[in-house]
């Protein structure tokens, strides 16, 4: 068995070098250590560590059973398709696993513990299902097409390290990408998709937001460059809006909803609008209010209750969801 301190983040480096380019046993020694370093200062691994690190990965039984060639004067898969994230956990991770399973139940009365807990059972279920063919318990919502996930780490860790990155992306409409001096500061998930917001220089826009999907097609660190910190309430910024749209100078406004056939009880339990308000009055108890600008995905949220809801105030969020309705009524009455 391989040296077990920071194995886990060894294998990781590993894995990255393996898949993207090959190295020499110097080279791979090297950048390995350097990595260390990055996370824990003075400590490195010995020639010994890293020969024991290659035996697990090329281990078929109790290791990673990676294609790389035994006894090559270069290291690299063979297949470029394979990472050790598709191989089920060695024992001594199963066991990091459980222990820190163990461990955080003694958080388990406590609300930060709650997110915790679900990530681990999902992670459970489907290790059960990997190893024992077991029959799977749960079923979540998942976006399968979704790949955007590969960046979250990568920008969370630029956020924490204060680096300025440039950003290379391509809208859905575009015929180019377009390239842009970025200062991250904050990543949101809505519908299922992850988004970076930060300081778009090149623009000069203190919070601009950038979807992670195939439309962002990369980004490097921007090395002596000065990070921009933010002084957005971000906590203040996402409860006046829905989703993650915000025009510039988009206003605030009063938007008030009356919901049919029960559905405000539906809406109660999950509203899209965190800081709605009730109304006292007994002829409006179908009603609910609040505040927020006005963007397409407020707009999305009204139109999946269908006939079931009907829009007050304002006037122009009225017109908008008319101009749906008439264009949806075209549709069916060819």
């Amino acid at each position: 068995m391989a040296n077990s301190k920071h194995a886990h983040l060894r294998y990781n480096i590993l894995d990255n070098c393996f898949r993207k380019r090959t190295y020499n046993f110097e080279q791979l020694l090297n950048v390995l250590n350097s990595q260390i370093e990055l996370h824990y200062p003075n400590e490195s691994i010995s020639t010994r560590t890293l020969r024991e690190d290659l035996k697990v990965f090329r281990d078929k039984k109790n290791g990673f059973g990676a294609p790389l060639p035994d006894k090559a004067r270069v290291l690299k898969y063979s297949d470029s398709n394979f990472s050790i994230a598709q191989r089920p956990l060695l024992e001594y991770e199963q066991y990091l696993i459980d222990a820190g399973r163990q461990l955080l139940e003694r958080f388990e009365n406590h609300p930060k513990y709650e997110k915790l807990a679900e990530a681990l059972i999902k992670f459970q279920d489907e290790e059960d299902q990997q190893e024992n063919d077991a029959i799977q318990i749960l079923y979540y919502d998942h976006n399968e097409e979704y790949k955007g996930i590969r960046f979250l780490k990568p920008l969370y860790l630029a956020i924490k390290k204060k680096q300025v990155l440039q950003v290379t992306f391509q809208g859905f409409n575009d015929t180019i990408s377009n390239t842009f001096e970025f200062h991250p500061h904050i990543l949101k998930q809505y519908n299922r998709r992850w988004f970076v917001y930060g300081f778009n220089k090149t623009k000069g826009i203190k919070e601009w937001s950038v979807p992670l999907d195939d439309r962002l097609i990369d980004f490097k660190v921007k090395e002596k460059h000065d990070y921009v910190t933010s002084n957005t309430s971000w906590e203040a910024f996402f409860r006046t809006m829905v989703g993650v749209v915000r025009v510039k100078g988009a206003l605030v406004e009063k938007v008030v909803l009356r919901f049919h056939n029960g559905r405000e009880s539906y809406f109660k339990t999950k509203p899209f609008q965190p800081d709605y308000e009730e109304f006292f009055e007994e002829e409006k108890q179908n009603q609910v209010w609040f505040e927020t600008i006005i963007n397409k995905e407020l707009v999305q949220q009204i139109l999946s209750y269908g006939r079931d809801v009907e829009v007050l105030e304002p006037e122009n969020l009225k017109v908008q969801l008319t101009e749906h309705s008439n264009v949806m009524q075209h549709y069916y009455n060819k």
